[in-house]
């Protein structure tokens, strides 16, 4: 395809791939797509290690990388320590924990650790620093207006600026702000999503911006007809993350992708309970017991509810693994409405395959439809 994005990035299809996996970015880089390396769980040397592998596997291919910095956060401006935020984590609230994963049969765990995917205070511009001495292509942000480090760096490296968005009220702030690309990301989408779904939200979008940067659809997006019919909205391209979790490549919790393959569009919830924000994620007894009026615990703001929950879950997926009834009932992970089409694992390089070929054999359709 020789659309203006695929020229812009270097990519011979506009197929955009985010993912906590390197081996997933790599993959869908080299079969020409975009991969996009979620940054945040990682310190700078990690990162550094891990860009240093994608460098040598993508051999000058354009990827980028996404670094979650939100715009509001507990404790912001206020310079505190991973174990000073840990302390405002109210102890009914660990008791909570305590006594949810002992209703499953899960031993406690008194070990002390922290858990969080959110950058906060300066981490988030310790990571772009190491990031821009990679050859990325493109930074994104995927929670609220970029910081202002961001930007600047953005221009300073002449490396375009991605935000995600749910509401075109969003995207006109984030033009404003100069970011260069906007993904309209529906509600079908996996992680943090607005209430407006993909087929609403990108029109919108467009419509709004009036052409300021290119748009690219996000939400729900898993085969190429859909990402097709997003094309002929309007859309540059897609921006995809569920699709790539349940690919050879991925580090996804091994009884999560059978969970995954087993769902169908009915089994995901928008829960605050993982990150104390919207995010939508497999229904399970985690997202059950989170929910409103249900627990009597209202989630934690950012980033105390993930300090809270990341290691408790990280450590449900271990014994789910291996087995543990309890554990498989409380296991779930940030997916969309689109993985009850996900019915398989197949390397990622397949899944570009065959978006290509599902895009095209719609644009076939669409154009019988209007031929004389």
């Amino acid at each position: 395809m020789k659309t203006p994005i695929c020229e812009q990035f270097g990519i011979d299809f506009p197929l955009f791939a985010f993912s906590h996996c390197r081996d997933v970015v790599a993959a869908v880089t080299n079969a020409g797509g975009f991969g996009v390396l979620g940054g945040a769980a990682y310190s700078p040397e990690q990162l550094d290690q891990e860009l240093s592998w994608i460098d040598q596997q993508v051999k000058g291919r354009p990827y980028g990388i996404d670094i979650i910095v939100p715009a509001k956060f507990e404790g912001k401006g206020e310079h505190l320590s991973g174990r000073q935020l840990s302390d405002r984590i109210p102890d009914d609230y660990k008791t909570f924990i305590a006594e949810l994963l002992a209703q499953h049969d899960i031993e406690p765990d008194d070990t002390p650790r922290l858990g969080s995917a959110i950058l906060t205070g300066s981490a988030g511009e310790q990571l772009l620093e190491v990031a821009v001495a990679h050859p990325i292509r493109l930074m994104a942000n995927a929670l609220g207006v970029p910081p202002d480090y961001m930007i600047k760096s953005g221009k300073d490296h002449g490396i375009p600026v991605a935000a995600l968005v749910g509401a075109k009220e969003h995207a006109l702030k984030q033009v404003a702000s100069g970011v260069d690309l906007i993904v309209a990301q529906g509600t079908e989408a996996g992680g943090h999503c607005g209430e407006v779904s993909t087929l609403v939200l990108v029109p919108e979008v467009i419509d709004a911006i009036e052409g300021a940067v290119p748009v690219l659809a996000a939400g729900g997006i898993v085969t190429g007809r859909q990402m097709a019919a997003c094309v002929a909205l309007g859309a540059a391209g897609a921006w995809t993350g569920s699709v790539w979790l349940t690919t050879d490549e991925a580090e996804t919790a091994p009884h999560t992708v059978q969970k995954m393959l087993a769902a169908t569009s009915r089994d995901t919830i928008r829960s605050t309970g993982r990150t104390g924000k919207p995010a939508r994620q497999l229904v399970s007894d985690w997202t059950d017991a989170w929910r409103p009026n249900e627990s009597g615990h209202a989630t934690l703001p950012l980033p105390l509810q993930s300090m809270l929950a990341e290691p408790a879950l990280r450590r449900v997926d271990k014994l789910a693994a291996a087995g543990h009834p309890g554990a498989q009932a409380l296991a779930t992970y940030f997916v969309g409405q689109g993985v009850g089409l996900m019915n398989k694992v197949k390397p990622a390089r397949e899944v570009v395959l065959e978006f290509v070929e599902d895009y095209l054999a719609a644009a076939e359709r669409l154009g019988a439809s209007v031929a004389d």
